[in-house]
């Protein structure tokens, strides 16, 4: 079975709280007509403090989207080698054991992916599979995590790395005053987050079930308007009511695995906003404690896209009392409107294979430094 190891995640040092972003919103906006509504619904998100790769000075600014996408290549550059080593070593693999990278964003575009950059970089197996996901969104997490699921369940031995980069302050968009667009200045921030789905051995979430679930008729309620000056994007007041018809597929993929999605032990869900956590908690009729990891990244880091169910995962593994064989559901919702859903169970590694591994793994270690330095 696959098992999904402890993720790594970083945010930028750069910071807004939310006593920041309502003052911008008042002096930058301060004749919109509907400013009240802006900023109650701001206040509303719960989002506490959020991490961004500029100042807010230089956020504020539209260069263009030619300089904007640079950014976006530089700092991914710069930030995401030092995520993927730490995600390595929490799995006890090297860069040698991965045979495919899943690489999720939605904030900037590089061709080729950065997937080939990190190959070369970090000395990856130039037979390294790449699969780049660019338009699921926030569900992407979610959907990487299943792509990984899938590819080792067709090869057993298989490693697979997960890569989430997100900086969405650099979609900001000085010309968009609605509703929408103005709730999501408030509540988007920057991060990355990367995990190893091992095929064989490893700690975390034994990974068993997936799936996916689109709403018919709702591919116009999160969506970017593409133009000159960069991604826009469209968010549709009717988005936060979508966890009504979006929960019967949690409860159905659970109940084709003879589990009840009301009786897990944790959750780990994306968290577009509070609205979001609450009513999964009435729909799926579970305790709002049982979010509590998805609603700590939404207060520290707001929305972090694709990255977010890595980071509620992250704080899963550091609370540290998950009990072996805890059985549990992932789930990321974005663009679609589209769930990506996965159900595993807690897998601590048994203590003499991990003995057996580490004996095997230091000496192919020793052997693949021996092949580098040759």
């Amino acid at each position: 079975m696959a098992t999904l190891c402890r993720p790594s995640v970083s945010v930028p040092e750069h910071v807004i709280t939310m006593e920041e972003t309502l003052e911008l919103a008042r002096r930058r906006h301060a004749g919109h007509p509907q400013l009240p509504l802006v900023l109650r619904l701001i206040e509303n998100t719960g989002v506490r403090t959020r991490h961004i790769v500029q100042p807010i000075e230089e956020t504020l600014k539209h260069p263009g989207f030619e300089d904007r996408n640079k950014l976006y290549a530089r700092e991914a550059k710069s930030r995401v080698p030092a995520v993927v080593q730490r995600a390595l070593d929490g799995a006890e693999l090297l860069t040698t054991d991965i045979d495919v990278i899943v690489y999720v964003s939605c904030t900037g575009f590089m061709m080729p992916s950065l997937t080939a950059w990190l190959i070369n970089e970090m000395g990856f197996d130039s037979t390294t599979r790449q699969i780049p996901i660019a338009q699921l969104g926030c569900a992407a997490g979610g959907a990487a995590v299943n792509r990984a699921h899938d590819f080792c369940t067709a090869y057993p031995e298989a490693n697979v790395l997960i890569v989430a980069c997100e900086f969405c302050s650099l979609c900001y968009q000085p010309t968009d005053v609605g509703v929408g667009s103005l709730l999501s200045n408030g509540l988007f921030g920057d991060g990355i987050a990367a995990a190893v789905v091992r095929g064989q051995g490893g700690t975390g979430v034994r990974l068993e079930r997936n799936g996916s679930y689109l709403i018919p008729g709702t591919e116009e309620w999160i969506m970017y308007d593409v133009k000159a000056t960069g991604f826009h994007f469209l968010l549709d007041k009717r988005v936060p009511t979508t966890m009504e018809p979006l929960a019967p597929a949690l409860k159905s993929l659970a109940g084709e695995h003879g589990w009840d999605a009301a009786d897990l032990d944790f959750y780990i869900v994306h968290a577009g906003g509070p609205r979001i956590l609450d009513d999964l908690s009435t729909f799926l009729q579970v305790d709002p404690h049982a979010f509590r990891f998805s609603r700590a990244t939404l207060t520290e880091y707001g929305n972090i896209a694709s990255a977010v169910v890595l980071d509620a995962l992250r704080r899963l593994f550091d609370e540290g009392n998950v009990q072996e064989g805890a059985r549990g559901l992932l789930a990321g919702f974005g663009p679609g409107i589209t769930a990506e859903m996965s159900l595993g169970c807690w897998q601590t590694a048994d203590a003499r294979q991990d003995v057996r591994r580490g004996m095997t793994r230091d000496v192919s270690r020793g052997v693949k430094r021996r092949v580098r330095q040759s």
